[in-house]
């Protein structure tokens, strides 16, 4: 049996600790530690957060993606592939607080310093994923782009809401189900 490639092994490390521990439990430290390597080994492979973090997020925002354009498949065009979208992406992230937070709000924590590589790296694959789930919306919507764009990131202000209300051990007084609903409500104008 081959063994799995270390950067692989890395990355799933990685992932199990965040699923156990948190986001703050992931550190080039922890990851070497169950490594059983050193960290300048882990730090071969990702040398910053950042490219850590990125080889991390692509997965996500392709499964992100997928659970989103799997809902437009089975929606017709308009308030239906609206209701499902929603619904796709907001269970998506609410199932994994700890991999939104990642995917969403630590990237904008990490400082780049200077012209970095694989920051443009990162962003050059993004961009296509990106592009793929806004256009299959959009093409539901009547060709909007924008109005995809905004339904997609009012979604994830929600799931966001959720989350600090989740880290905070302070419970919002309606559910996630309610919420979702009413966020569809609002985006699609029914009562």
């Amino acid at each position: 049996m081959a063994t799995p490639k270390t950067d692989a092994e890395i990355l799933k490390i990685a992932r199990d600790i965040l699923a156990t521990e948190g986001l703050g439990g992931v550190s080039f430290d922890a990851i070497a530690r169950r490594l059983g390597r050193s960290k300048q080994a882990v730090l071969y492979w990702y040398p910053t957060k950042q490219a850590l973090l990125a080889a991390m997020y692509l997965p996500w925002l392709e499964a992100e993606t997928e659970a989103g354009l799997e809902a437009l498949r089975s929606a017709p065009e308009g308030r239906a592939a609206i209701v499902g979208f929603v619904r796709a992406i907001a269970a998506f992230h609410f199932r994994d607080l700890d991999r939104f937070r990642a995917m969403y709000l630590m990237p904008q924590t990490l400082k780049r310093t200077g012209q970095d590589a694989t920051a443009a790296g990162f962003v050059a694959q993004v961009h296509p994923v990106t592009d793929r789930l806004y256009s299959a919306l959009a093409d539901h919507c009547g060709g909007d782009r924008q109005q995809a764009v905004a339904i997609h990131s009012a979604v994830l202000g929600m799931v966001m809401l959720f989350g600090l209300a989740d880290s905070l051990d302070d419970p919002l007084k309606h559910s996630q189900d309610e919420m979702t609903e009413a966020l569809i409500s609002r985006l699609t104008g029914a009562k």
